[in-house]
């Protein structure tokens, strides 16, 4: 009898940590708690403000110098060929589930509420550090042009107090805090908090001027390009994986990943979209196809310009130009231009950190605080407010190279889920409506879920000890809160 009780709690505990969300738009909250102003243009944008950021101004060079040289340009179009064949799936995902959890939601409604915990737990990786990555960078680059400028700050206030040995240990670098950092995570947490109309005009003023800066740079660039700087193409590997060779290309392009999935903003924003059904798809794939062409654009110019071997891995760009004395004009105008680029950035990445942490809450995995919205500006303000506060300390705290990759393997995991969330959903669901189909679901989702969990094995065995510190985290969460306090099981026992 014992062993018998035994197996059938094993059961019951299995089935409650399967149990899955309805796949109705009107069981998730309210519309009216969010103002509907984004159209079609505007989601684009937002994904393109999520997307063109510290990747293409920092990540280029950082993967050039240390893993890839100028086969960056490969590890670019790996990684584009595993997001695309993910965001073929997110769009089908948003368009016949137009709610504000973007891959949360998705798992919960496919594979249950456990791996749906987790997904979201890895989408905070995505946004609150993601954005925390980008203000790294937008540090530098403003240090630098300050430097330019006559204007040295302190190097104790401009660096993170801990940094990685090639070994992949933290060690303490002697700084305080990354001060510029902290400041403009917390600058733009309180524009968000205003609303989020407010925050996409913002977002569509510094889009369009890094979009013109990208191709003033691009265009002026190529005639200093020196395609001797391009051999090898592929430098020969030092002796370890990762660094160099083939195994670099792919080392590369899984660190790099993360620099793609602003598209995922997008779909964040369900609940403001007008017509979700039709436009979340279009700023999804719109996002990725228009980053593709400007990543690659970017990366064969930068590595034209100068051989990898002296790029500066923290401001790639400025390094390139410096390069260069005839392209001394551009300078400034490249650099005010890369910083108005990451701004925007992070501004997506902290708009869409709230959102997702609205949706969990709202589900009961989060407490009920995080899921209130403010009575006029019709905001997740305490979601916001925790986001940037969180956000900013992390941004003080830790370098670009800790970040990125969390940030890659986070994310590479819960695109693989979203890729499998669609064949599971067209079995379960195969009559419902979709406004739009992953063609060839079969093949699509599963090669981009093989690709997607392929490129977590190229990331260092330190990234995998950190998501596994970062996962018992989230276990521990979900034990102790998230299974006692879930909305959906509750409304079930009742």
């Amino acid at each position: 009898m014992a062993d018998g009780g035994w197996v059938a709690q094993r059961h019951w505990l299995l089935r409650q940590l399967l149990v899955v969300r309805p796949v109705t738009a009107a069981d998730f909250a309210a519309k009216s708690r969010l103002k509907q102003v984004l159209g079609a243009p505007a989601l684009v944008s937002i994904g393109l403000g999520n997307t063109i950021g510290a990747g293409i101004f920092v990540l280029t060079g950082t993967v050039a110098v240390n893993q890839a040289g100028p086969g960056v340009t490969l590890s670019l179009l790996i990684a584009a060929f595993g997001s695309g064949l993910a965001a073929l799936c997110y769009a089908e995902f948003a368009a016949f589930l137009p709610v504000p959890g973007s891959a949360y939601s998705y798992t919960y409604a496919t594979l249950g509420e456990a791996m749906a915990w987790l997904v979201g737990w890895n989408l905070l990786l995505e946004y609150g550090i993601g954005a925390s990555a980008v203000a790294v960078s937008w540090s530098a680059y403003v240090v630098n042009l300050l430097a330019d400028a006559g204007i040295p700050l302190p190097a104790a206030l401009v660096n993170a107090p801990f940094a990685t040995t090639a070994s992949g240990h933290l060690v303490a670098t002697g700084a305080l805090l990354n001060v510029p950092a902290m400041f403009i995570l917390g600058l733009l947490s309180a524009v968000l908090y205003v609303g989020t109309e407010k925050s996409a005009g913002l977002n569509n003023i510094m889009v369009g001027i890094k979009l013109a800066v990208i191709a003033v740079f691009v265009v002026a660039g190529l005639h200093y390009v020196d395609p001797a700087n391009w051999k090898p193409f592929i430098p020969p590997n030092v002796g370890s994986f990762g660094h160099f060779g083939w195994s670099g290309i792919l080392r590369g392009a899984g660190i790099i990943f993360f620099s793609y999935v602003g598209f995922d903003a997008a779909s964040t924003a369900a609940l403001e979209a007008r017509n979700p059904q039709r436009d979340l798809p279009i700023g999804i794939l719109g996002t990725l196809l228009i980053s593709t062409v400007l990543y690659v654009a970017m990366s064969l110019v930068i590595t034209g310009l100068v051989s990898y071997v002296h790029i500066n891995p923290d401001v790639p760009v400025a390094s390139a130009l410096d390069a260069h004395p005839q392209l001394a004009w551009l300078g400034v105008f490249v650099k005010v231009g890369v910083i108005a680029g990451m701004t925007s950035g992070m501004l997506t990445s902290l708009l869409g950190q709230p959102r997702i942490l609205l949706a969990m809450a709202d589900d009961g995995l989060l407490p009920p605080a995080i899921k209130r919205c403010h009575p006029r500006f019709k905001t997740p303000h305490v979601a916001t407010a925790a986001t940037g506060l969180v956000g900013s300390l992390i941004a003080g705290l830790f370098p670009l190279d800790i970040l990125a990759d969390l940030i890659s393997i986070g994310i590479l995991i819960a695109f693989a889920v979203v890729c499998i969330g669609v064949l599971i959903l067209r079995r379960t669901r195969p009559d419902a409506p979709r406004p739009f189909r992953v063609p060839l679901a079969p093949l699509t989702c599963t090669l981009g879920a093989a690709v997607c969990l392929g490129m977590t094995l190229t990331l260092g065995l330190a990234t995998w000890v950190r998501l596994a510190v970062w996962t018992a985290l989230a276990v521990v969460i979900y034990a102790f809160y998230g299974f006692r306090h879930s909305r959906l099981r509750s409304s079930s026992t009742t």
